[in-house]
């Protein structure tokens, strides 16, 4: 038997409960950090120091189409807010990266030293890009 859901409006098996019902789980507390005033300064700081370019995309390193990438820009925390949350505002622990090398480094597709190695003031682009080339990445579809 088949019934009309009132929150997403499509019909469905009257045993199956819907996606839109599902209750929302507390709010993990890297969450709600990430909603403060101080968080968004923050990122704004970092995007700043690293003038508004992907680091990923300025050493040319894994599959880079455009070395000077301002689009959709991104903070990441090097090491996640779930691991150690004390380290949420640790300026060496955090990079710009565009959405794309976002991604890859969410999915530790990007080794952390790496990244860490792009946040220091001191980084040598070519040595980084040697490291770099014999790792793969897999295909994303």
């Amino acid at each position: 038997m088949l019934k009309s859901c009132n929150r997403c409006g499509k019909i469905h098996d009257f045993n199956k409960t819907c996606y839109k019902n599902r209750q929302v789980r507390g709010k993990t507390k890297a969450d709600e950090f990430r909603k403060t005033n101080k968080w968004h300064q923050k990122s704004l700081d970092i995007r700043e120091r690293d003038k508004n370019l992907c680091r990923c995309c300025i050493a040319d390193i894994f599959n880079t189409q455009h070395i000077f990438n301002f689009n959709k820009l991104e903070v990441h925390h090097i090491t996640p807010l779930e691991e150690d949350f004390n380290k949420r505002l640790d300026d060496d622990n955090l990079i710009t990266l565009c959405c794309y090398h976002h991604k890859l480094a969410e999915n530790n597709i990007i080794p952390r030293y790496i990244l860490e190695k792009l946040t220091a003031p001191e980084c040598n682009l070519l040595e980084i890009r040697q490291e770099v080339e014999g790792i793969t990445i897999p295909p994303t579809f």
